[in-house]
């Protein structure tokens, strides 16, 4: 978990980056048509791919972090043995969806691979070059969740509710506070 933690929490950055270099190239590009009535052009395509990538590189490290939104409004009232449960079958469904989009993708890659197909912009961007970097940051994520349903169901099958809490669970509002507390202190 630790080696997929850190590729995660890489891929993070990555993806951060990407969106915050596509929102530096947006602002230039409306500067540059508002004062000099010209366009960067293909600033538009750039940043649809920086938004894909960005986020399929993201996720894996957003599953880690319990960072995913839910809605948790009944779940609290339910049982520990309940909450696992959900928890479980809500991180197999989620996975699962993910590889369901991964597998589409796949067929997206191989047509625009076999078919030599390149965008319609100016830039005339290699398709595969795009959808290769989105599949891979998906594929991680799929990994990562797949580890983390395994770990947690080895720490159910130990006895470990509470570890598997931990792991795949909600977080609680005590956590987030502690977690800001703990991020305060780093800034100071």
């Amino acid at each position: 978990m630790g080696a997929l933690a850190k590729l995660a929490r890489s891929g993070l950055w990555f993806g951060g980056v990407l969106i915050l270099l596509a929102a530096i190239l947006i602002g230039i590009d409306v500067f540059l048509r508002k004062v000099f009535v010209v366009s960067i052009g293909g600033g538009d395509e750039l940043a649809g791919y920086a938004l894909a990538i960005g986020t399929a590189w993201a996720l894996a490290a957003t599953l880690l972090d319990r960072a995913h939104i839910r809605i948790d409004s009944l779940y609290m009232l339910f049982p520990s043995a309940i909450r696992i449960l959900l928890d479980l079958v809500g991180l197999v469904l989620l996975v699962g969806f993910f590889g369901l989009v991964f597998w589409h993708g796949l067929g997206v890659f191989e047509q625009s691979w076999t078919s030599h197909s390149r965008s319609q912009s100016a830039l005339e961007t290699p398709l595969i070059v795009p959808q290769a970097i989105w599949l891979l940051g998906l594929a991680m994520f799929i990994l990562v969740g797949a580890v983390l349903f395994l770990t947690a169901l080895a720490r159910l099958l130990r006895g470990d509710r509470a570890g598997v809490a931990e792991l795949v669970g909600t977080r609680s509002a005590a956590e987030d506070v502690a977690e800001e507390v703990r991020a305060a202190e780093r800034r100071r």
